[in-house]
């Protein structure tokens, strides 16, 4: 069987974030025998043909060096506002799916398309190949935020022969917005990658973990910690991630006399997340719709107790309200209380530990990859 993966986030090179998730569930196909190959943009000019740890990978090139910035820096929706960057986007729709085209030659019969995030790769992918439509979030988001959104989605999510999603807060609006019901078993987080994951002492402080953007909304993490330090019960608080929204982020902190207590550790490789892990008390995730919260997996993987809000999406299909997590409104004050109660707890680590031999196995890459095998095979023959 040969898979084409389109997506617009793969890996450019070992340790890179962009599309970080993706990756392990590409290397656990190829191993199970399935022939996957990934279609992903160039980055800047840097384009062509090159395996990723045995993936075979086809960047292909939508315009010059200087243009090709639609993909890897979350600002396509922002650049889809002027006529340049939605010419450029065309640009790059024409090109993943030609390279599509090229990677499906020859395949015969047992061929599927496999596109992530319906938009750009949903609306690449080449027509009269069997689809699997992967939502992760982001794309999800668009149909409410947009009112065109889901007439233009609308023919390529009909035309998918499985549509899947990360969590159910994107199924049900998969199903509000576009009609269509995501079966059960097709609701799938995307693995995690094979590390070692020690469960945490718990003698350390909180952390965050992921994008800085507005979305995730890292400041409600800071207000709540200058709360929690103040009270003496959390000592430090560890910002594990960049992005755009961190000099302002950088600023709420000035503000709130936490020198010495607060640390922006910057971008890290993804094997590295454990290491933040193995000592911390708590994981306060504040972001508001997400599509899954692979960071809080992430942390529960290693007996984190975990605190999220209750507006934050497929966070609500990881963090339980009680036990292991909290879920909050989105304020500091609350937040606060429910990280002081968790840090309180002494049976908070337990339960987060129980929580995360479950993600442990759901979320490894073997546990994915079979579960893909069953879209694939039902895609090639509905």
């Amino acid at each position: 069987m040969r898979v084409v993966w389109i997506t617009h986030n793969y890996p450019r090179f070992a340790g890179d974030v962009a599309g970080g998730f993706l990756h392990p569930l590409a290397v656990a196909l190829r191993q199970s025998g399935v022939d996957v190959r990934v279609v992903a943009p160039s980055d800047a000019g840097q384009g062509g043909e090159a395996p990723l740890d045995g993936v075979p990978v086809r960047r292909v090139r939508y315009g010059s060096a200087a243009s090709e910035r639609l993909a890897y820096r979350g600002t396509m929706t922002d650049a889809l506002k002027s006529p340049g960057g939605a010419f450029a986007f065309n640009r790059l729709r024409s090109a993943l799916r030609a390279g599509a085209e090229a990677e499906l030659e020859g395949a015969g019969a047992d061929a599927v398309v496999h596109a992530h995030w319906w938009i750009p790769a949903g609306l690449a992918a080449p027509i009269g190949v069997p689809m699997v439509l992967t939502c992760h979030g982001t794309d999800v988001r668009l149909l409410d935020r947009i009112p065109m959104a889901p007439w233009l989605a609308r023919p390529t999510f009909r035309r998918a022969r499985v549509v899947t999603t990360v969590s159910k807060s994107l199924a049900d609006t998969v199903k509000r917005r576009i009609g269509i019901e995501v079966a059960a078993d097709a609701i799938q987080p995307m693995p995690v990658a094979v590390v070692d994951r020690p469960w945490s002492d718990r003698t350390g402080g909180a952390v965050v973990i992921g994008r800085l953007t507005e979305q995730k909304r890292v400041h409600l993490a800071i207000q709540a910690f200058t709360i929690a330090h103040r009270a003496g019960e959390c000592s430090t608080l560890t910002i594990v991630g960049d992005g755009p929204a961190r000099p302002a982020l950088e600023r709420v902190a000035a503000q709130c006399d936490l020198a010495g207590a607060l640390q922006f550790t910057g971008q890290v490789d993804p094997v590295r997340i454990p290491g933040f892990l193995a000592h911390a008390s708590c994981c306060i995730m504040p972001a508001e719709r997400e599509g899954f919260g692979l960071a809080a997996a992430e942390a529960l993987m290693q007996g984190v107790p975990v605190v999220a809000c209750t507006d934050g999406g497929g966070l609500a299909d990881v963090v339980p309200s009680s036990g292991a997590g909290r879920t909050v409104g989105p304020t500091g004050g609350a937040i606060a209380a429910a990280l002081l109660e968790l840090i309180r707890d002494p049976d908070a680590g337990t339960a987060a530990r129980e929580e995360g031999v479950r993600w442990r196995q759901s979320l490894s890459p073997e546990s994915v990859a079979q579960r893909c095998l069953t879209w694939y095979q039902r895609a090639i023959h509905a």
